[in-house]
């Protein structure tokens, strides 16, 4: 994969792969997976460039989802349990 799919993917994820609900992130995936692929396409970077390197970026996508929800269940335990 090129180094400017790497970077728009990293920036792309980062700007828009937030905290969601367990129960949300395999709809939010599909929808923000679609974007990711729109918005690349616009600035001239083939979707192929992107899955040949990660492969199926909504799964990818879906990960990033779930760590991030993760990451925010923990941090919630953890400020409860310093209270």
């Amino acid at each position: 994969m090129s180094e400017h799919a790497i970077e728009f993917l990293r920036g792309w994820i980062g700007e828009k792969v937030h905290c969601q609900s367990h129960a949300r992130i395999e709809k939010q995936a599909e929808t923000l997976a679609r974007e990711c692929a729109a918005k690349a396409a616009e600035v001239g970077i083939p979707l192929e460039d992107i899955q040949e390197e990660v492969g199926d970026i909504q799964e990818l996508i879906a990960s990033r989802l779930e760590e991030a929800a993760e990451a925010d269940e923990n941090q919630q335990a953890s400020s409860k349990a310093a209270e």
